[in-house]
């Protein structure tokens, strides 16, 4: 059926009211209206479905994302829980990649340690021979050097001797006077035997009366102590006070050492210098200088050549007393040039002494001879 016959009123029946007229415009504009009605509807209700639609969808996402999340979590965790079991048994990959570069490094370091050590080995035996080869030369030379030292020293040492030697017989020697030489003739038989002159006594042939060395130094103090008469003591003056530590006569002394040469008593002594040495027992040596020390000096007897020390305290306190002897001594015999020079000085002392000798004896028989 049509739109038409559907819309087409139906016949009125009878007896009914007369219907109205019919105009199909207005059937076109009510019909567009209802359409319009309609299609108003449908978009209201398509609407409706759509926003039903959209919110199913977005609950159905929602719990899909929250099953999506987690599957991931239940996944990630399987994941893990398998990598410990894995690690636990030591056949995760990861940990045995890193086992195998930690096994490397520490057979590096294990060969590196080992290079060092050798190397730190043969340096240090190489400074071990280069130190015994340095301790041996060192020793062969301290040894070569303190051969030759005491070598040296025995060379003085022999040297000193023999000058001492030579000093003292040069020294007896000129002490010694010798006899005059006359020539004696030959007596013919026809001569009478010669009367010896008992007036005329022989000369000796040496010094009978000498001073000993002690009665010298004796005679040498009395001279000294007259030619320094003593002054009147005042009562004020040091002689009436009394005697302190440091004013008593053991420490009156002056003695030091410069230059290798000793200061005494206002007087300079040297190595080998002849002494007389009188301790504080009075007891008189004579000696020789040895040698001079920073501090001390040492001498040695001319008796038995046995060596002493003698500190400046000692000088100084007065414990010893150091006097000069007169002869000869190794600087002079060295200081007089040649040994033409020291013949000539000694024969020149001979004749001297021979010369008073005749000079003396003549006068002495000339008194004991009787008068005529």
């Amino acid at each position: 059926m049509s739109a038409a016959g559907l819309l087409a009123p139906a016949p009125a029946p009878a007896g009914a009211p007369p219907a109205p007229e019919y105009y199909p415009e207005e059937d076109e504009e009510l019909e567009s209206a209802e359409d319009d009605e309609r299609s108003c509807r449908g978009r209201e209700s398509d609407e409706d479905t759509e926003d039903a639609s959209e919110t199913d969808l977005a609950k159905h996402d929602e719990e899909d994302y929250v099953e999506m999340k987690e599957q991931m979590y239940q996944d990630k965790l399987a994941s893990l829980k398998r990598q410990l079991q894995q690690l636990q048994e030591g056949t995760l990959q990861e940990y045995q990649k890193r086992m195998k570069k930690l096994d490397q490094q520490y057979k590096e370091r294990i060969r590196n340690a080992e290079l060092f050590l050798q190397l730190e080995t043969e340096q240090v035996e190489r400074n071990y021979i280069k130190e015994k080869k340095a301790a041996v030369k060192e020793f062969e030379d301290k040894k070569v050097e303190l051969k030759e030292n005491l070598i040296a020293e025995l060379e003085e040492k022999k040297k000193m001797i023999e000058n001492e030697k030579l000093t003292m017989e040069l020294t007896g020697d000129s002490m010694e006077v010798k006899p005059i030489m006359t020539r004696k003739l030959r007596r013919r038989p026809n001569d009478p035997v010669p009367i010896p002159d008992k007036r005329r006594k022989p000369a000796p042939a040496q010094l009978n009366y000498l001073l000993t060395d002690e009665q010298i130094m004796e005679d040498l103090r009395t001279l000294n102590k007259l030619k320094s008469p003593k002054r009147p003591a005042s009562p004020s003056s040091p002689e009436h006070l009394p005697a302190t530590p440091a004013e008593s006569p053991a420490q009156r002394f002056e003695a030091r050492i410069e230059d290798g040469k000793l200061y005494y008593d206002k007087r300079w002594y040297h190595k080998s210098q002849a002494i007389y040495l009188e301790s504080k027992d009075n007891q008189k040596l004579s000696c020789v200088i040895s040698s001079v020390g920073a501090n001390e000096i040492w001498v040695r007897k001319t008796s038995d050549s046995t060596k002493m020390r003698i500190y400046l305290g000692q000088l100084q306190r007065g414990l010893f007393v150091i006097r000069r002897r007169k002869f000869l001594t190794r600087e002079l015999l060295l200081g007089l040039g040649n040994w033409g020079a020291l013949l000539w000085i000694l024969r020149g002392t001979v004749v001297a002494a021979t010369s008073v000798f005749a000079l003396l004896l003549p006068a002495s028989t000339s008194s004991g001879q009787p008068s005529s």
